[in-house]
């Protein structure tokens, strides 16, 4: 860990014995116990410390305990398991329970004396938008001490910290809210994933806020369909993980989830629409959005949000109404969100001198890259050239909706490889290029990323704008089973140069 860097334990860990979460969770205390003393817990043996309890759990392609060599090289003094992970050989002490995945959140909350009771915390879900949001949160809150945790890492009062998925798994989860609390947080905004809930990653704490964005196709690899991916994101909206709602009313599902959320519920609407907080005279320009908030007993502020597009208004918005639920004075809200820097791979400008506009943004969606194309149009005076492509080893049947989507929305669409992962590049290609024929805009394919970025700078001229969508802030590109250095930011920045 680099000086700058926060830490993802408390440095102060809990010492429990081993016979107290024996208690805690209801099961017999091992034999030969003696006076073991746990310190932390991990799920992941990678992640195992010296004194953790290591949570052998059930998953999709392997069984934890199949690591439990690992585990006991790294230091764990005990095992939570299932019956399948007891039947193991292991010398250390096991804690066996039906269902560990139902247990290992509260668990870990408990084990931590409950630590995100220290400061307010508002979960954050929706198809997009979950990081901004986050991101605007923490500008929001200007001086305060904050704490974000979503897709691009987490932050601890303004240090990066180590963290894995857009929730962390419940052990891990805990252990930063411990920290959080360590560092005196006042308030932490959190991306929450429908895996997560389906998992059980938030269980075992009561969110503030639970606050909901839109809902749009994603994650059908996961979900059986819509209809469940909705009933996964609603779950967050009961008394069992939130005291209160903040609900995007723009969005069909957000309506429907304010007739069934038992929350009580603060609207918002970007567009209009009757709510408790809503955006009035909206005035979009090529850096961002300025405008009117219209809010509760008749308050009024202005508001500059200083990246382009519709739907990054509704984000701003979810960010006062939220904490202005906890007391936070909206204004102060708004001139933090005006101070925004942006957020890495999100409607990010990449500037090298160039007479046109490039943009990096995550958009891997068809309803996202809708909305970026869509808010960029109003604002180019010339060509919107977009260049996308589709993951592999994912959902097959949003391939041919994305390429629909920036055909209908951009003047060139330039076909190329994403994370293709095992699956074969030009196949990939093919369902997206089907859906590219749907709309009026051009589409050429160009395989490798690298050349179609190229292809793309070429092609641009002064008024135009470039975009590069559906890898945002990544860092490399999965082809095979292999993760090659990639940032799409700096090679569309080298090749401006080049060109240049």
């Amino acid at each position: 860990m680099s000086s700058q860097e926060m830490r993802v334990r408390p440095s102060a860990p809990p010492v429990r014995e081993l016979a107290e979460l024996a208690e805690h969770l209801g099961v017999e205390v091992p034999q030969g116990t003696g006076t073991t003393t746990v310190t932390g817990i991990a799920l992941s043996s990678r992640d195992v410390r010296a004194g953790d309890l290591y949570a052998a759990l059930p998953g999709s392609r392997a069984h934890g305990a199949d690591f439990l060599d690992r585990a006991e090289a790294a230091g764990a003094v005990a095992l939570l398991t299932d019956d399948e992970g007891a039947q193991r050989l292991t010398s250390l002490p096991t804690l066996v329970v039906p269902e560990p995945r139902s247990r290992i959140a509260e668990l870990s909350a408990w084990f931590h004396d409950h630590p995100s009771e220290a400061f307010t915390i508002v979960g954050v879900t929706g198809t997009q938008g979950k990081t901004t949001t986050t991101h605007l949160a923490e500008s929001a809150l200007g001086g305060r001490r904050s704490a974000v945790v979503g897709t691009i890492g987490t932050r601890i009062a303004g240090r990066p910290a180590a963290s894995a998925l857009t929730t962390p798994e419940a052990p891990a989860l805990q252990a930063l809210f411990a920290v959080m609390r360590e560092e005196a947080v006042e308030a932490c905004a959190m991306e929450v994933s429908s895996h997560a809930l389906v998992q059980g990653r938030v269980d075992g704490f009561v969110f503030d806020v639970a606050t909901f964005l839109n809902l749009g196709r994603d994650h059908l690899d996961f979900h059986t369909d819509l209809e469940d991916y909705f009933l996964a994101k609603a779950a967050l909206f009961t008394h069992e993980h939130a005291r209160h709602a903040v609900i995007d009313v723009d969005d069909e599902h957000g309506r429907r989830l304010t007739e069934l959320t038992p929350l009580p519920v603060t609207t918002i609407s970007s567009r209009g629409a009757a709510a408790d907080w809503r955006a009035v005279n909206v005035r979009p320009h090529r850096l961002g959005t300025d405008l009117e908030v219209h809010g509760p007993d008749g308050l009024q502020i202005d508001l500059s949000v200083p990246l382009p597009g519709v739907f990054n208004v509704a984000n701003a918005l979810a960010v006062i109404a939220s904490f202005a639920l906890d007391g936070h004075d909206p204004a102060q809200l708004a001139a933090g969100i005006a101070r925004s820097h942006g957020v890495p791979g999100r409607m990010e400008r990449v500037e090298a001198g160039q007479d046109f506009t490039a943009i990096v943004d995550y958009a891997h969606k068809p309803d996202a890259v809708i909305a970026v194309l869509s808010a960029l149009r109003p604002v180019t005076p010339g060509r919107l050239v977009v260049v996308l492509g589709a993951g592999g080893d994912r959902d097959h049947g949003k391939r041919p909706l994305m390429g629909e989507a920036a055909a209908r929305h951009a003047d060139l669409v330039v076909v190329t490889d994403d994370n293709p992962r095992t699956e074969d590049p030009a196949a990939i290609r093919r369902a997206v290029l089907t859906g590219s024929s749907a709309g009026p805009g051009a589409a050429v394919e160009v395989p490798g990323r690298r050349e179609a970025i190229a292809h793309a700078v070429a092609l641009a001229h002064r008024g135009d704008t470039v975009v590069v969508a559906g890898k945002g802030h990544e860092r490399g590109q999965e082809i095979g089973d292999v993760m090659h250095a990639f940032d799409d930011r700096e090679v569309l920045r080298e090749l401006i140069e080049r060109r240049s």
